[in-house]
């Protein structure tokens, strides 16, 4: 029997919004799209792509650890940009720092807008335990 475990940061807007940061069934972790915020939910680096974008694979991570996995289980990743024109070539080079010699699937996506404004990036992922 496989049972459902959910991870949180722990930030007030969690509950307020209804999310879990992870959630793994059956060896398999979906991780709700990361941004910039430290542990208290206050937004990082506004108006700095590299900033934003370290923050939000650190958070990443602690959803990763938080199921005892690491980023070379991460089967999948989407990245969404809300300026790929002009963010796209460091967001590859900071991926590829970030991943290594690991190779999921991966997506960038271009959007008009994320949930905050000053939002430039947010990254979702799905990883494999088994």
């Amino acid at each position: 029997m496989n049972t459902a475990k959910t991870y949180n940061h722990g930030v007030p807007w969690e509950e307020a919004f209804g999310v879990t940061q992870g959630y793994s069934i059956n060896g398999t972790i979906y991780i709700s799209g990361q941004f910039s915020h430290d542990m208290q939910g206050e937004f990082v680096g506004e108006g700095d792509f590299e900033t934003q974008t370290r923050q939000t694979l650190e958070n990443l991570d602690r959803v990763l650890e938080g199921f005892g996995a690491t980023r070379s289980n991460i089967a999948e990743i989407e990245v969404f940009l809300t300026n790929p024109q002009e963010h796209f070539e460091q967001s590859v080079a900071l991926y590829k720092e970030y991943i290594g010699d690991h190779r999921p699937a991966a997506t960038l996506i271009g959007v008009s807008g994320l949930a905050f404004p000053h939002q430039l990036i947010e990254i979702r992922a799905v990883a494999c335990t088994n």
